[in-house]
């Protein structure tokens, strides 16, 4: 048996370990970026090897929390890709505001960024006391630091910039107060925001959605797994709702693909069938 053969059948192992002993299921994630994640995680725990590294999650609960960090993708920013909240602004808050209440899941939350900016426009469109956001992710250390809603002043300049990109109509500092080093996002905002522990990998439905957000996780499963979170959304998406997708995910493979409209084919904005 070759080398490669025996490095997979590692990595196998160790994620049918993690899922047997702490019901995280990363089996069916991309194998090229779960290789990434573990060397990045055996380099900071000082494994040596996978097995080593499956000796210790299994004997050690803090050791596994410290690699989940390395499993976990934080990579955001506030109004990322400004072009998408441009885009619900202009096609998508509009039907929404049609709505007495509205109801938003953002999945795969990651430290928050994304979600405020999303409360910002829904507030900046005038249906945010209207709307309860549903963010989840399974990282539970980065679901609270978007609890905190507390961020770097450092990329403030960043910020600011997709904000107007957007289509911002203030100013960003209408929606945080500020100190020397950071910035801490309004209470207005977090009020209308819900966030809780969820796996895509193995949890169930949020039911009746009108609008589900899901960017650039899906990059990082493979085809099964990708096919069950789109189930999973689909169930939860009520009819005529809205799905928003990484500008380098699609729909267009799924077996669902035909009960969806796609509203724009760069961003990734798709809209249900109606039944």
């Amino acid at each position: 048996m070759e080398l490669r053969e025996i490095h997979d059948i590692e990595i196998s192992l160790l994620l049918e370990a993690i899922f047997r002993r702490y019901g995280h299921d990363f089996r069916h994630y991309a194998m090229a970026s779960m290789e990434r994640r573990i060397r990045h995680g055996m380099e900071r725990l000082h494994c040596r090897s996978v097995t080593e590294l499956m000796g210790r999650i299994l004997h050690e609960p803090a050791t596994f929390q410290d690699l989940l960090d390395s499993f976990s993708i934080t990579i955001t920013e506030m109004f990322r890709d400004p072009a998408v909240y441009a885009f619900l602004r202009s096609d998508v808050i509009p039907y929404l505001a049609t709505y007495p209440f509205i109801k938003v899941w953002h999945a795969g939350c990651a430290s928050g960024e994304e979600v405020y900016s999303l409360a910002i426009v829904l507030q900046e469109q005038g249906i945010l006391e209207r709307t309860t956001i549903y963010a989840t992710d399974f990282n539970e250390a980065a679901l609270e630091r978007a609890r905190e809603g507390i961020y770097s002043i450092a990329r403030l300049a960043d910020y600011s910039r997709n904000y107007h990109l957007s289509g911002g109509r203030t100013t960003l500092a209408d929606y945080y107060c500020a100190d020397d080093n950071s910035v801490i996002m309004a209470k207005s905002l977090k009020d209308r925001i819900t966030f809780a522990r969820h796996n895509l990998a193995s949890d169930q439905v949020f039911g009746e959605m009108h609008l589900i957000i899901c960017r650039n996780v899906m990059i990082y499963f493979d085809r099964t797994l990708q096919d069950r979170v789109f189930s999973l959304f689909d169930d939860s998406l009520i009819g005529s709702g809205f799905l928003c997708l990484g500008t380098k995910e699609s729909l267009s493979f799924s077996p669902l693909a035909g009960k969806y409209r796609e509203l724009d084919r760069h961003l990734k904005v798709y809209r249900k069938s109606r039944d």
